[in-house]
């Protein structure tokens, strides 16, 4: 068969044929006496190997070793052709979600495109202050698109970075919400972390709905966090956790203000009352944790805070006990302005 007829029915250029023919990869069987190639059926098997092991990604010197040199082990070199691709493949998507991302900020002109890959550069640069300065640049200027910036908020170690990162999400609304919340379910506790106060800086009213969710999570950090964002926007779900710090000793003074925060409505302060005084009852976290249940009670008004402070007032610990005797002492004194049933309002 004439090298023309090959190039047609393997698909090989003449043009590659004689190039594996200079670098000894196939040798004709010999020539026409007008001096044109032969191949027999042997070339031809040897040229479809040969291409089958290109389209794997071996150089031509690694076909010539796999096909020639029978000590040469296909494991090694697969495996390292199995590495390979899967950096390749990760330049490759990084490379389309800055594309995306690009596309995703509605660039106006060639200059804006620049900017907005100068952000994307500078969030992911090592130094901090050029990663603050791209999150407050990217909610004054181009904006940056919501991927990029959930991105990299939920990788950011530094503390000030990350909270500049929380306000450029902030100023964009709900939009980062559905990225935020997939954050909460990630297998890295720090990212759960990141997600959850991310959302809870969140302004809108749909960060509510995630952060409701997020207090039925396994992670407790999560948690935390979701009860006190929903504390301050009233959300009575948040009580139970919230009670649960203050038990703990884990941001309980936070916890304490959102539960005094919440008890400003009349229809929750007995409740948030009686959440108290019930694990006061129930004794757990021994002494400190009873005093800070009792400073806590101090801040709710109602009928049922005042009828426990006046048990406490008697208590056998002697710091529970001042601590209620002083309360009920200034409810007292406010009574002319008290709630209902109540001896005082809210200091």
């Amino acid at each position: 068969m004439l090298i023309g007829d090959v190039a047609r029915r393997s698909g090989v250029s003449a043009r590659m044929l004689r190039h594996y023919e200079a670098l000894g990869l196939v040798r004709p069987t010999g020539r026409t006496d007008s001096g044109y190639r032969e191949y027999s059926g042997e070339n031809i098997r040897r040229i479809f190997h040969i291409e089958s092991l290109r389209s794997l990604g071996l150089s031509l010197h690694d076909v010539r070793r796999a096909l020639d040199d029978p000590g040469f082990a296909p494991a090694e070199l697969v495996d390292d052709l199995i590495r390979r691709t899967r950096d390749r493949i990760a330049a490759e998507t990084e490379l389309l979600t800055r594309l995306r991302r690009i596309g995703a900020a509605e660039p106006a002109g060639w200059e804006d495109v620049l900017h907005v890959v100068a952000l994307l550069q500078a969030l992911r640069s090592k130094n901090p202050k050029a990663r603050q300065r791209a999150a407050l640049s990217a909610a004054e200027e181009v904006p940056v698109p919501v991927e990029a910036l959930v991105e990299a908020v939920l990788r950011e170690p530094d503390p000030v970075v990350a909270g500049a990162l929380r306000w450029a999400l902030a100023q964009s609304g709900g939009r980062a919400l559905p990225l935020l919340a997939e954050g909460l379910g990630s297998p890295v506790a720090e990212v759960r972390k990141r997600a959850v106060q991310s959302i809870a800086e969140i302004p809108d009213g749909e960060a509510t709905a995630p952060l409701r969710d997020a207090l039925a999570s396994p992670d407790v950090v999560v948690r935390r966090y979701a009860a006190l964002a929903l504390g301050a926007r009233g959300v009575a779900d948040a009580v139970p956790t919230l009670v649960d710090m203050i038990v703990e000793e884990v941001n309980d003074v936070d916890a304490a203000d959102a539960l005094s925060a919440l008890a400003t409505d009349p229809a929750l302060a007995d409740r948030i009352a009686a959440g108290l005084v019930d694990r006061l009852a129930a004794g757990t976290g021994g002494a400190s944790a009873r005093r800070r249940l009792t400073q806590a009670l101090a801040d709710i008004p109602g009928a049922t805070a005042s009828q426990a402070l006046a048990e406490l007032s008697h208590d056998a610990d002697r710091v529970v006990a001042l601590t209620a005797t002083y309360v009920l002492g200034l409810r007292s004194a406010r009574r002319p302005t008290a709630w209902p049933g109540d001896a005082r309002t809210t200091p």
